[in-house]
């Protein structure tokens, strides 16, 4: 039985692959009954670099190292480079999530970093600090990993989404650049964001009252990145006792000027995150004058199994591709002729 399975297997392959245009008797490792087929090479292969340490911010007494994961295509172009930041409603940043989108991209040419950032108890503009970070480290080690410098975009969900368009509008501005390598450009060419919040002020707009006081609470996560918890003498603060704070920390406060393109998604469904978050900031994008694709995926919730399906993640892959161009063919350095063993 295993026997008769494993023929109707490789006969399976074989219709798919094709059989071997030479006889098959003249090749070694040959024997009666073996079934012989051709692979094309259609596919490259990417390696996985884990915790590359990106930054370190040092306190009085620990210093905190912060981790990304590399997936780099293995040929010698170079390549445009894409940053991702993990949601996680601002209290966790496992930044190794969402390999399907991640793989996907990495396969269509490009390198992705995926960065952890600070997240509560710190408050903003830690996360914001570590995506400049790693950008600049990025474009720092550019020629390690193959990447061109000039083309870099970041991609997000939820507060990753936040942390994404944050790093997309405030480009140039230097006073969020702390760190290292700092005569390295922390802005970027591309944005995507899946979900994600653009003023800290309003991510209940227009749900039920009930999900709009959540948002008022001052224990309310994106009230702790704002304002740091109730300690001591402190009682804590809403988002709304500090609007103007608010506002500098979300990427609606930093609409002035050009941006770079951005492609936007939101679901009908995210009782989350409010689509008014991805709407509004569509709107002051195009009120701009920057380029700027929204859309918004019907009965779609909150991070659900839809962001998985290709329909989605082929549109990101052929958005980043236009915006950012294909991988250019340059000479290199030879592969690694041990890399596979």
């Amino acid at each position: 039985m295993l026997r008769k399975l494993l023929v109707a297997s490789l006969g399976m392959a074989a219709l798919q692959t094709g059989w071997a245009a030479s006889d098959p008797r003249s090749l070694m490792g040959y024997t009666e009954g073996a079934q012989v087929i051709r692979v094309p090479v259609e596919t490259g292969q990417v390696d996985v670099l884990n915790g590359v340490i990106y930054a370190q911010w040092k306190s009085t007494r620990s210093v905190r190292q912060m981790q990304m994961s590399l997936l780099v295509p293995r040929t010698n172009d170079l390549k445009p480079a894409i940053v991702y930041f993990p949601g996680g409603g601002f209290t966790s940043a496992e930044h190794d999530k969402y390999i399907e989108m991640r793989m996907a991209l990495a396969q269509a040419g490009f390198v992705v970093a995926a960065c952890e950032y600070r997240t509560v108890p710190n408050t903003f503009p830690a996360p914001l600090q570590d995506a400049k970070a790693a950008v600049r480290y990025l474009r720092e080690h550019a020629q390690e990993y193959g990447i061109d410098p000039q083309r870099i975009g970041a991609l997000g969900d939820s507060a990753g989404g936040y942390v994404a368009q944050l790093l997309g509008t405030t480009g140039e501005e230097r006073r969020f650049d702390k760190g290292s390598f700092l005569d390295k450009s922390s802005a970027v060419q591309a944005v995507v964001t899946l979900y994600g919040i653009s003023d800290l002020r309003n991510i209940g707009a227009g749900l039920p009252e009930r999900l709009q006081k959540v948002h008022e609470s001052p224990a309310v996560t994106e009230a702790l990145l704002l304002n740091g918890p109730a300690f001591a003498s402190f009682a804590g603060a809403s988002v709304q006792s500090a609007p103007e704070k608010a506002l500098d920390a979300s990427s609606m406060g930093h609409l002035q000027g050009k941006k770079p393109p951005f492609l936007i998604f939101h679901g009908s469904a995210d009782t989350h995150v409010s689509p008014v978050q991805s709407a509004q900031l569509y709107a002051g994008l195009i009120a701009g004058g920057n380029q700027a694709s929204y859309v918004l995926v019907e009965g779609a919730n909150h991070g659900d199994l839809s962001w998985f399906q290709k329909p989605i993640i082929e549109r990101v892959v052929l958005w980043y591709r236009e915006v950012l161009g294909a991988p250019l063919k340059k000479a290199g350095k030879a592969a690694d002729d041990k890399a596979n063993l």
